[in-house]
């Protein structure tokens, strides 16, 4: 276990020596306070588009269903006529230049796995790039849009935003509701209050501060051949090699288990890059992966390697919720 994983960890479950980081973590607060107070008193201008902004993230670090929760809007807001596009930082990409439009065959070193995965499932346009004023700002130029996502860039401020979005895993919630480095949080855990909607990821219902949402698994797809299987592909009780290289790998693990799979758990760095080395496991076993491992894989997979399709549900409630937000945030567009 790294440095970051142990770290990881004490946040969730709690350890003493955690105090001794309380210094840092105070002066980690006073930074991040002072950033958003200069973009909300105007100090510090930012980026407002012509266009509506919703920005879909988290305070903690660590994945909490962001991706899919974007595909599910995606899908949502094209069925009410919408057009739809999407800026994400792209973490650990390297494109070319900067902005970066992303396109189904680039690859995930070059596009970011997350970028790539949003745009192979969706055919969305979506440009990356640190600066997402500036991302906005070249999608707008390329495409007639009435509505962007904004994948994570809650603490962007340079970019104004109309609606604000937090998920949070509802197993884990925020830990021990510390700053880093103390803690798992970007921001002060009272920065919750400001926000439009938190939605809980795992939450079978809806709670008093917030919307629960589920990510449902719909099929297994074949890594080299992208052969769509059922879920009863494998029987109840088969052994699999699970791979995960996402912020909170065990839940991708107690999904396989909840299919009635056995599970021989591989957690990987959230983002890893990955080799055919790296994912030789013995015994000889099928292996399943998550999506987004799945778009850095396809290079090497073998016959027998697959990655588990999930979609967001979130509750009704939401969804009636979401689209009382478009009605105000797109008045006369004729979408509901």
């Amino acid at each position: 276990m790294g440095l970051a994983d142990r770290l990881l960890d004490a946040w969730y479950a709690g350890h003493p020596a955690l105090v001794l980081l309380r210094p840092l973590e105070s002066l980690y607060r006073r930074v991040v306070q002072r950033k958003r107070a200069r973009f909300i008193s105007g100090e510090q201008p930012g980026y407002r588009a012509p266009v509506p902004v919703i920005v879909v993230g988290n305070i903690t670090v660590g994945g909490t269903g962001k991706t899919p929760m974007i595909l599910w809007m995606i899908e949502h807001c094209r069925r009410q006529g919408l057009r739809v596009g999407v800026v994400s930082r792209g973490y650990g990409a390297k494109p070319p230049q900067l902005p970066w439009r992303v396109r189904a065959d680039q690859s995930a070193a070059q596009a970011g796995d997350e970028p790539l995965l949003i745009v192979q499932r969706s055919d969305v346009p979506l440009v990356i790039d640190p600066d997402r004023s500036r991302a906005v700002q070249a999608l707008l130029a390329a495409e007639t849009l009435d509505l962007i996502l904004c994948d994570d860039g809650m603490q962007h401020y340079r970019l104004a935003r109309d609606l604000e979005l937090v998920l949070i895993d509802a197993a884990r919630g925020l830990g021990n509701r510390r700053c880093l480095p103390a803690g798992p949080l970007r921001e002060p855990v009272e920065r919750l209050q400001a926000v439009d909607a938190l939605l809980y990821n795992g939450a079978m219902t809806d709670r008093d501060d917030g919307y629960g949402f589920v990510l449902k698994p719909t099929a297994l797809v074949n890594l080299r051949t992208g052969e769509r299987a059922g879920l009863e592909r494998f029987a109840a009780g088969q052994a699999v090699h699970a791979v995960a290289g996402i912020g909170n790998p065990q839940r991708f693990f107690n999904t396989l288990q909840g299919l009635n799979w056995q599970p021989v758990p591989h957690p990987f760095a959230d983002h890893a890059e990955y080799s055919a080395q790296a994912l030789s496991f013995s015994p000889a076993l099928p292996l399943i992966m998550t999506e987004k491992d799945a778009v850095k894989c396809r290079a090497f997979a073998a016959d027998d390697w697959w990655y588990l399709a999930v979609d967001a549900v979130p509750s009704p409630a939401f969804q009636a919720w979401f689209d009382a937000q478009l009605d105000r945030l797109l008045p006369g567009s004729g979408h509901s």
